[in-house]
């Protein structure tokens, strides 16, 4: 039988072995991991930014409920005969407010013929001057609308 014989390391070979690998990350690990980041970054950031818009525009979708109701209202109570009748502060038996212009601070909303138009306030944002449109499909309740404006373009609304 051959005989092998096993040499022992010496504990000063495997402390020195021990100390090289407890040393830490190689520089080229370190990048990996920065590259890495930086692309979950990249793709990361631009959708955050759309959704924070997406969800800063239902601002304006929500500010268009009370004209929906009062175009319902009027409908549904005051007997227009057609949807030219129900202008924005044109005629105060309708009930309907009056037009708003878009300004910095404020929102601008309209209805005429029935259709009622929101627009983004003039802020200087990637939102300024975008539309919300609703479209009443008649003067016959119940009153169904139909979205439109430059926000379906964008996917806003």
């Amino acid at each position: 039988m051959n005989r092998q014989t096993f040499q022992i390391p010496s504990t000063a070979r495997c402390l020195r072995q021990m100390r090289t690998r407890i040393g830490g990350f190689t520089l080229i690990e370190i990048m990996v991991v920065i590259v890495i980041i930086g692309i979950l970054a990249l793709i990361a950031v631009p959708q955050y930014n759309v959704f924070s818009q997406r969800a800063e525009f239902t601002e304006l979708v929500s500010a268009a409920s009370p004209l929906r109701t009062s175009v319902e209202i009027a409908i549904q109570t005051r007997g227009p005969a057609d949807l030219d009748a129900l202008d924005g502060g044109a005629d105060a038996a309708m009930g309907i407010p009056a037009t708003v212009v878009a300004a910095a601070a404020t929102h601008g909303s309209q209805v005429a013929n029935g259709v009622i138009t929101m627009t983004w306030r003039a802020d200087l944002s990637p939102l300024a001057g975008m539309t919300y449109t609703l479209t009443p499909n008649g003067i016959i309740p119940p009153v169904v609308w139909t979205v439109g404006g430059t926000c379906v373009a964008a996917n806003f609304c």
